[in-house]
C-alpha cells in the first residue's frame, strides 16, 4: 500500500495542478492526534492563531475522529476533518483532498505534531506547497526515520523543542513561542470560561465514570466501579460514560446497569462536555474523557497506565490543574507510551493491574465527602 501511495502521489504532481489564488493568505495548524490530544490543544490554539497576519483566516486540520472535540476551539478558528484511514487506502480521495489543500493556498502550514507519518500528516502539509512552513522536529520513528530525515529538509523551519519525553502542552506552548516570538509560560490544563459549554443541571449528585479505553489492557476491571457505586453516598447516582459500542466490546460491564443507581450515559462528547460539568466527581482512565473534565474543572480522578508518564498523564507540575488527581503504579518501564514488553497480567497492563482498588475507594470517598 506504501507503493500505491507513492504512485499516486508521484502522478497528482505531474497532471495539471488545480487553479488557486495568486496570493497566498491564511495560516493552516495541522494536529493530526486523538480526541485527547485535540482536548489540549484546544488550549494552545490561540497562541499559534497569532501567526496570523491581520485579515488572515487560522484553519486546523484535524483527524476526522479528533474532529469531535473541535467544539472547544475559540470562534473564529476554522476545522477541515481528514479521514486519514482513507488518506492512507483510498487514491481518490487523498488526491481529492491534496488537491483540495493546495487550492486554497495558504501563507503558512505549521505542523503541531511531534509523532508524524511521512505518507499521512506530512504528506499533507507538502500538498499545500506554501511559500511558509515550520515543523517540531519530529520524534524519532525508527520505521520511518530515513524518510523523517529527508523530509526535514523540506520544512522552512524546524524547531527544536526538547527531549522525546515531554509533556505535550509544555512542548506545544515552547513551539508556539519560537514561532511567534512570544515568551509565555504554559498554560494550566484549564479551558477559559468562553470555550465551556453551559453547564447541565442535573437531577441528583452524580459521579460519572468512563471505564473504556480504545486500548483494553487500560481498563480496570468491572467490579471495581461496582464497588464504586457501592461506596457513594444514599441519593448519588452513577452514570457510565461511553458510546453504545463500549458495552457491545465489553460485555463483561453490563451487569452494572442492574444495580439500582447505575445508568448508561451515551451522550457524544459536545453534549458529555455540560454534563460533565454537572457532575460532582468524574472517575475514568487515562483517555479523552479525563482530559475533557480535567479541563472542564471538574473534580477528576484518572486511573492511569504508567506507559504515558512524562507526555500525557500525570502533566507537568507547571501545567497541572488542582481539580485533577492522577493515581498510577510507579515502574522501571514508565513512559514506554504503550509500547509494553510485558506480559499482561488478567488482560490489563501490569502497571493498571497494580493499581490498589483500596486506594482508590479511599479517594473516591475523601472526594465526595460533604458533597451529598
Amino acid at each position: 500500500m506504501k507503493l500505491q501511495r507513492l504512485i499516486s502521489d508521484a502522478l497528482r504532481r505531474l497532471r495539471p495542478r488545480p487553479q488557486r489564488p495568486a496570493e497566498a493568505s491564511g495560516v493552516l495548524l495541522l494536529s493530526a492526534g486523538g480526541l485527547g490530544d485535540t482536548v489540549l490543544f484546544a488550549l494552545v490554539v490561540d497562541r499559534f492563531a497569532a501567526l496570523a497576519r491581520e485579515g488572515e483566516t487560522v484553519t486546523v486540520l484535524l483527524r476526522s475522529d479528533g474532529a469531535k472535540m473541535a467544539f472547544l476551539f475559540p470562534p473564529g478558528i476554522q476545522v477541515i476533518k481528514v479521514d486519514f484511514g482513507r488518506l492512507a487506502k483510498d487514491a481518490a480521495y487523498r488526491g481529492a483532498t491534496f488537491d483540495d489543500l493546495y487550492r486554497r493556498h495558504y501563507r503558512l502550514v505549521a505542523s503541531t505534531d511531534f509523532k508524524r507519518h511521512p505518507d499521512l500528516d506530512e504528506a499533507l502539509a507538502f500538498a499545500c506547497e506554501a511559500p511558509e512552513s515550520a515543523a517540531m522536529r519530529a520524534r524519532p520513528w525508527t520505521k520511518y526515520q530515513s524518510r523523517l530525515d529527508a523530509n526535514a529538509k523540506r520544512w522552512r523551519r524546524l524547531v527544536e523543542t526538547g527531549d522525546a519525553l515531554l509533556d505535550k502542552v509544555v512542548r506545544w506552548s515552547r513551539f508556539a513561542c519560537e514561532l511567534t516570538g512570544r515568551t509565555l509560560p504554559p498554560p494550566r490544563v484549564a479551558l477559559s470560561p468562553a470555550q465551556m459549554p453551559p453547564q447541565v443541571e442535573l437531577p441528583g449528585p452524580t459521579v460519572i465514570v468512563q471505564p473504556f479505553s480504545a486500548v483494553r489492557q487500560k481498563q480496570s476491571p468491572p467490579a471495581l466501579y461496582g464497588r464504586i457505586a457501592d461506596i457513594l453516598p444514599p441519593g448519588w447516582s452513577l452514570r457510565i460514560a461511553g458510546h453504545p459500542s463500549d458495552l457491545d466490546k465489553n460485555p463483561d460491564y453490563r451487569p452494572l446497569l442492574d444495580l439500582p443507581n447505575v445508568s448508561f450515559e451515551p451522550a457524544p462528547f459536545s453534549e458529555l462536555a455540560g454534563i460533565l460539568r454537572g457532575a460532582r466527581l468524574v472517575v475514568s482512565v487515562d483517555t479523552a474523557c479525563m482530559h475533557l473534565a480535567a479541563a472542564l474543572g471538574v473534580p477528576t480522578l484518572c486511573l492511569a497506565s504508567a506507559g504515558f508518564v512524562g507526555e500525557i498523564v500525570p502533566y507537568a507540575d507547571e501545567v497541572m490543574p488542582g481539580n485533577l488527581r492522577v493515581l498510577y503504579q510507579p515502574m522501571d518501564c514508565a513512559g514506554c507510551l504503550g509500547d509494553c514488553r510485558l506480559p499482561p497480567v488478567n488482560s490489563m497492563f501490569p502497571c493498571v493491574a497494580a493499581l490498589d482498588s483500596d486506594a482508590i475507594l479511599t479517594d473516591i470517598a475523601r472526594m465526595v465527602e460533604g458533597g451529598s
